[in-house]
Formats: structure tokens, sequence, C-alpha cells
């Protein structure tokens, strides 16, 4: 009989634990339960004692010979989780999760949903849940075109609006393979509307106002962009090209084709930027306030790094502890806001649904994570030890990179929306006519210090670091 320790002895443990009693075929023996409710020390659940709290967990460990633990606070956030991991790795016990309570569908915990814990499950706090049932109508029956359909978030959003029925689903992007693999995927899906695959470059006004005239899109999803700071520094005209000129164009054919809505993607480092990356998407947002007469809406959401997504931190870090180490880090201190790719479409279609024009969505994603403790945390839970089988290394900021993000400039207040955890941001707002004189003299330009004068004449707050 394998010994295990259960963590959390409220309603998910006791679930677990009657599970495990109900099922002896799978060779658990419980030794008992932890939970930082004092009222519950020493009690029993289903006849297994309560023996501490979460302190207690290595002395649990060592004086009871468990093997494995089960943790059982679907609620729990995640520092919570990371603490637990912890102590975990400092028992050198293997441990698994039960599942947020919302994938519980019957209410009750089954052994077959108790996994390994995930990235997922180490964010700063609880992922972000929307009904999207609720907002999505004005998806279902229309014409939706998304932009860099084959990127991690592109495709994503596909995947969403997918179930919303849209009278067709149009999938433009520049690079064929991906683009390839997600029409196979969605046709063989066997959905009942058009999966309409495009290869496009966005900065390509003349091939952009072919498609939009033929298939006229009524809603946008605009996830196509250069997305890699030090790259982005390095070739500072295709981040202008791309990010600004791309968007441009994009924002115009909308216009052209009364399209209703059209979703910018931005992100957080559009505020306060030292990045060229961060600037171009910056601009990108503020090119929305150019067309604010128009029919269309123009709504944009900023949100931080997602967890998974190509080009991320997490798919470094496991191919770097899959070759053995080490796992690199720019600077001990450097700190993210991390969510999940679910989280960050299911924002993108939420906004899609509330925004009235001009608004710059963004999430509450709870305090940011040093990268040092996600990397020893990913370590952890490939089965290595930090530091000692996996080494960590430090390899210096990149240039463009900030120590920190932030998700509002100074000059920016926020107002509610009806999801809690969902704000808008108000931009200051832009000279329309000077703006679009400097973006026109911003696209001509390819040498890098002539980039970032222009730049730095369009948003002030833009520092190079």
């Amino acid at each position: 009989m394998k010994k295990i320790l259960i963590i959390g002895a409220g309603v998910a443990g006791e679930m677990v634990v009657k599970e495990i009693i109900n099922h002896p075929e799978t060779g658990y023996e419980i030794v008992g339960l932890i939970d930082d409710d004092k009222k519950k020390q020493d009690r029993l659940v289903y006849g297994k004692p309560v023996l501490g709290q979460r302190r207690d967990i290595v002395r649990v460990v060592n004086e009871k010979g468990v093997e494995e633990i089960i943790i059982a606070i679907p609620s729990a956030p995640g520092h919570v989780v990371r603490e637990i991991v912890a102590s975990c790795e400092k028992a050198k016990v293997a441990f698994k999760i039960v599942p947020g309570i919302w994938e519980i569908i019957t209410g009750d915990v089954h052994l077959s949903q108790i996994r390994e814990v995930k990235a997922d499950d180490l964010l700063g706090r609880e992922t972000v849940r929307v009904d999207l049932e609720e907002v999505s109508s004005y998806l279902s029956s229309k014409r939706v075109l998304v932009t860099g359909a084959g990127g991690s978030i592109g495709s994503e959003l596909c995947r969403q609006v997918a179930a919303f029925n849209p009278s067709s689903l149009l999938l433009l992007d520049h690079a064929e393979n991906n683009l390839y693999f997600l029409e196979i995927e969605l046709k063989e899906r066997g959905l009942d509307f058009k999966i309409i695959p495009k290869i496009a470059d966005i900065r390509d006004k003349e091939r952009l106002s072919q498609i939009f005239g033929e298939y006229r899109p009524e809603v946008i999803f605009h996830a196509a962009a250069h997305k890699h700071v030090p790259l982005m520094e390095s070739n500072p005209s295709e981040a202008i090209k791309n990010n600004v000129v791309g968007s441009k164009n994009l924002m115009e054919e909308a216009i052209g084709v009364k399209a209703a809505r059209f979703v910018l993607i931005s992100t957080d480092k559009a505020v306060n930027p030292a990045s060229i990356m961060g600037a171009s998407k910056r601009i990108s947002e503020m090119l929305m306030q150019v067309y604010e007469e128009s029919s269309t809406k123009f709504m944009a959401v900023r949100f931080g790094n997602v967890l998974g997504s190509d080009g991320s931190v997490v798919p470094l870090f496991k191919k770097q502890i899959a070759a053995g180490g080490p796992v690199t880090v720019t600077h001990p201190e450097a700190t993210r806001y991390f969510m999940t790719i679910h989280e960050a479409v299911s924002l993108i279609i939420q906004a899609g649904a509330i925004g009235q024009g001009q608004e710059v969505f963004l999430l509450d994603m709870g305090e940011p994570i040093k990268i040092v403790n996600l990397a020893r945390d990913l370590i952890t839970l490939s089965g290595f030890e930090p530091d000692k089988e996996i080494k960590i290394t430090y390899t210096g900021l990149r240039e463009g990179e900030k120590l920190y993000e932030e998700l509002l400039t100074s000059g920016e207040g926020t107002g509610a929306t009806f999801h809690k955890e969902i704000f808008m941001a108000k931009p200051d707002r832009i000279e329309k006519e000077i703006f679009k004189r400097q973006i026109e003299e911003l696209a001509k330009e390819r040498k890098k210090e002539r980039i970032i004068e222009k730049v730095s004449e369009i948003i002030p707050d833009y520092k190079v670091i």
C-alpha cells in the first residue's frame, strides 16, 4: 500500500478521502490530512486524522513514511500551491493536485481527476473565469476574422470563437505551417460553418483590401504582431512596419467594410515602454483614437505574459530542463505578470462584447511572479532538485527588457466593468493630426536612432534602457 497525505480537510479533501476509502483497489493508504484551519486540528475525516498545518508537512512526511501527497485545495491561490510544492521538494515526496472546482462537473471528486501539478497551478492568484455564453452572442452567425491565427493566442481564439457558431471563420497568417495545421484541426471537428485560411502579410495593404473586399468580416480579432523584445530591438523598423503600419492597414480596411468590432491584442509592455516592441504596441493602442468617428468600434486588450505561449519562458524552461540544464533567468529580481492562454482569450472575447469603442481593457492579474521562482517550481515539477540536479544561471537583462512590468501609465485611470476582475484603462488623449503626421514620418524611418527619436516624440514616457 502506498502511504499518502492529503493537504486540505475541506469539502474537496473529504471527497478525496471518501473516494479512496470506497476504492481500496487503488492501493492507497491515507495516513492523515493537513489543514491550516486551527478548528480542524485533531478531528477525524472519515476516520482519518488531521495531523497538523502546512508548516508540519515535512515533519509528518518523515514521521509517517508518506510516499505521495495529494493537494486537495481547489481554490488555493498560486503562492499556497508553491509553498506546498516547496515542502514536497524538501521532503523529497511525490505530489498531485485535485483540479479546480469548476472542472469537477458533477460536484464530486474522482480519483481519475487527480493529476500532476501544472504550471497554471502556480499562478499568484486563481484563474479568472468569464461567462462566455453570456457575452458572445455578437459572434453567432457573424463573419469573424482572426489575424495571427496560427500563433498560440490566435489559434486559441479560433478554437473558442468556433464554439459560438459564426457564419464563417477567416484565418489569416503570414506563416503557412501553423495555419495549415490549424485548418486541419478545425475542419476535423465537423463545424457547421466555413473555415477560410488566408496567407497574407498585414503590411501588404493591397492584399488586405482584396481579402476584406471578398469576405467583409464583421468582427476582427487582431493578434498578429512581432512580440519578441530583444529581436525587435535589433530590428526596430520591422516592429514599426508590422505592429504599427500593419495595425493601421487593418483598421482602415475594417472601416472600409463597416466591420462592427475590432479587438486589438496589446501587452503590458506598452505601459511606460522601454522597448521598441512595447512602444509599437502602445502606438497601436493610440491609433484607435484616429478612427473613433467611424461606425467600427475599436478596443484593445492589454495583458501580461501568457503561460505556455510560443516564445514564453515556460516552454523555454521545459526545453532547458529536458536537456539537463542550466535553466537561464535574466535577473534574480525580475518579475512578470502571468495568465493562462484560456484566460487571455476569454478576456479578448469578453472585451469584444462589452467594448463601446476606444477602451483599453486589462485584467487584475494579482501579484507579479518572480521568474526565478517559476523556474524553480518547473524544475521541481519535472522531478529534479533546483540548484543541485538542474542549475539556474543568470544571464542579465537583455536590451529593451525591464526588471518588472506595469499595467497602467501614470496618466491612465481605470474604470470598472461588470466583471470584477476586468478593468478599463482611460488612455491619454492625442492630437489626431499631429499624431497622423508623426506616424507617417515614423513609418519611413529605417535607422534605429531615428526610430527611437520619432517614438520618443510620440510617447513621452518611452525610455530606452
